[in-house]
Formats: C-alpha cells, structure tokens, sequence
C-alpha cells in the first residue's frame, strides 16, 4: 500500500517492482525477486521459463500488474505459476487502478 499510496498509478510494472522490493527489504521480509519457475511436461523439464516477480519466505508468489483493471489472464497466470511451483498461496498485485488492487490466491 505506501508503494503505491507514494507513487500513485500510472507507472510501469518494472518501477513498483522496484519500489516494493525496497520496502520488503526495509521490513526485513525475506524475498527473490526475477525467480524461474521451471516447467515440468511428463518429467522432462521444458526451456521455456516463466519468471515470478517475487517470491516472499520462499512460500508466497507475487505477482504484479500495471493495468487499468485486472483480467481473468492475470488470474490464469498467478494460478499456473501456483501449480507449476506447488506453492500454496499468490497474491496478484494491480497498481495501475485509482485504487491499490489485491487478490489473494490459494492453491
């Protein structure tokens, strides 16, 4: 929330990534940021690679958008990166709105 209370919408995803990952630091929260996520077809691992734009306590991915609304794309995304990591919970981050969005994920 100060990320985008500081910096308002309209920016690309790249600077909040930024401005989040210096907060997460500042409050001591453990985090990667860029993180492969290695896809698993048959038990061969594929080339093509998907990033995370973080991973908090090694346990929670977060993904994060700059658009004017979320879409059921963004959904599938956070999902899949869900699945193809076995991770437990998501949370997709939007701070292109007037308003800070959030949705919380549960695999």
């Amino acid at each position: 929330m100060e990320v985008h209370k500081y910096l308002g919408p309209g920016l690309l995803e790249a600077v909040y990534q930024e401005a989040l990952a210096m907060e997460l630091k500042q409050n001591k929260i453990p985090f990667a940021q860029e993180v492969e996520l290695q896809i698993d077809y048959k038990g061969v691992i594929l080339n093509k690679k998907y990033k995370a734009d973080l991973i908090c306590f090694n346990e929670i991915i977060v993904e994060l958008k700059a658009v004017k609304e979320l879409d059921d794309i963004h959904y599938s995304q956070l999902i899949n990166y869900l699945k193809i990591t076995n991770k437990k919970v998501g949370l997709l981050i939007n701070f292109g709105s007037e308003s800070l969005e959030f949705k919380r994920f549960i695999n």
